[in-house]
């Protein structure tokens, strides 16, 4: 059985980028949800729940047509989130340093640069979706995706992602999505996102 993941700081920890209610509600009420809903969907077939969810993504082709779908909504939702509470911290933004700098610069000529076009994609998204920071064939990539579908089913690994659903901002920022991206940035956790970037290469 998939089970909630332990949120590694308090609901208000994240303030005033991201309210307490806010977190609250995207983790106990929204998160929660999808882990049910994808237990509920594999429990028709339990022989599933031995399948690291990673490997269900990856290849849900093999997952039971009348479940498919409800695994990458659910499954994908889970793991999205998963990634999501992880890659924020308090007391964080700034700036990434190291290798993951390093190949940042090289591929968009400056931080800023990657950070702009980063954000443009996240405004770009029509409805609700996700904007990743992916590695691609040993590459660095931009890429968005729709609903709640994980880069894993494109053969991507994420390595930081911005959830874009309403659910994410609407308390605090209603329509005002550009507020939500620039806020958001102050809560990148760089240390981890270099630590997943890291593991990956």
């Amino acid at each position: 059985m998939h089970s909630l993941p332990k949120l590694p700081y308090p609901y208000d920890a994240l303030e005033p980028f991201i309210d307490a209610k806010t977190m609250e509600i995207h983790y106990s009420k929204h998160h929660q949800t999808y882990v049910d809903k994808l237990n509920a969907a594999l429990g028709k077939y339990p022989e599933l729940f031995e399948k690291p969810l990673e490997y269900l993504l990856k290849n849900t082709s093999q997952v039971p047509e009348d479940i498919r779908q409800a695994v990458i909504n659910h499954g994908g939702g889970h793991h999205n989130h998963s990634l999501f509470w992880t890659i924020m911290a308090p007391n964080a933004g700034g700036i990434p340093s190291g290798a993951l700098s390093e190949e940042i610069n090289q591929i968009w000529s400056s931080f800023e640069k990657f950070k702009e076009e980063f954000t443009n994609a996240a405004l770009g998204i029509f409805g609700s979706g996700w904007a990743w920071l992916g590695i691609y064939q040993r590459k660095l990539k931009i890429c968005t995706t729709k609903n709640q579908d994980s880069l894993l089913m494109e053969g991507k690994i994420p390595v930081l992602g911005l959830d874009m659903w309403e659910h994410a901002m609407y308390l605090l920022y209603q329509n005002r999505k550009n507020e939500y991206v620039s806020a958001w940035w102050n809560t990148v956790s760089w240390p981890e996102v270099e630590r997943r970037y890291k593991e990956v290469k």
